[in-house]
């Protein structure tokens, strides 16, 4: 382990009633700080809490999903929850500002309306909207929420989870789900064979699912931890579809989200090339 990730025990808290937030507190900072997932025991050492500690503040954790234990490992990350409130923190300012440019160039390469959305519960929320030039135009948004499992950027998200986020994110999910358009997936094995199909190339498509006559292709963003934390898509109405709009959208697309994850997080992605 490396030695930045020595941590020393902290001291004891001066203020009455912080101490036990200061446990949760360094035992998150732990987690974050450490390339892998770690066990409990490991956790012990790395933190200087005795074990039966570790057991209690874990437990505490895992219950309100700031952390997340691998159902066979028993190894833990950093849970779903707290990566959502972490893209709600940025994704009003320092997302949208890492972002923006590459959503401009994305854009006008196209020709197509782009949206930055990240997470926010059972949904993902459009922070930024960049209209195509065309003269009909869509109706979302800036703050709109929209369903994770019948949208190009949700299904982008969910699919890039490890499995505890993602079966921790797919019980958000209201059920049965909400039926849009026909097109609309209708129960959850039909939309885990979806995500792993999502997984397999890189990308999501919305066929009409969430809205009649838009067409949608979406890919994820990722923070320092590797894991999503936003999604962008391309929308196209189904009367401007070509044969290959999907080979044309999907590469710069991904770019996109290479360059933008670079700038976040400090780790590529796949290029477009090497992901289609």
């Amino acid at each position: 382990m490396p030695e930045s990730q020595s941590v020393s025990r902290p001291p004891a808290a001066q203020v009455a009633g912080t101490a036990a937030f200061s446990k949760f507190m360094h035992v998150l900072q732990v987690v974050a700080d450490t390339p892998e997932s770690m066990t409990v025991a490991e956790l012990s050492k790395v933190s200087g809490y005795p074990r039966p500690t570790v057991y209690r503040t874990v437990a505490a954790l895992v219950a309100e999903r700031l952390l997340a234990e691998h159902p066979g490992t028993g190894k833990l990350t950093l849970g779903p929850r707290l990566i959502q409130l972490a893209s709600r923190s940025w994704g009003r300012s320092e997302m949208r500002l890492a972002a923006v440019e590459d959503l401009k160039r994305l854009r006008d390469v196209t020709g197509e309306t782009v949206h930055l959305a990240v997470p926010n519960g059972p949904h993902m929320v459009y922070i930024e909207k960049l209209e195509s030039p065309s003269v009909v135009q869509m109706n979302s948004r800036i703050g709109t929420n929209v369903s994770m499992h019948s949208t190009a950027v949700g299904k982008a998200y969910l699919a890039m989870l490890d499995e505890a986020g993602l079966q921790a994110a797919l019980e958000l999910l209201p059920q049965p789900f909400a039926l849009h358009p026909p097109n609309t997936v209708k129960n959850m094995a039909d939309l885990r064979l979806q995500l792993e199909r999502v997984r397999e190339r890189g990308w999501a498509a919305d066929e009409e699912e969430n809205e009649a006559g838009i067409h949608c292709f979406g890919a994820p963003i990722y923070g320092q931890n590797g894991m999503p934390v936003a999604a962008i898509s391309v929308s196209t109405l189904r009367f401007r579809q070509k044969p290959d709009t999907a080979s044309a959208y999907v590469a710069p697309l991904l770019e996109a989200c290479r360059s933008i994850t670079q700038r976040i997080a400090g780790s590529p992605m796949l290029s477009a090339s090497d992901a289609l």
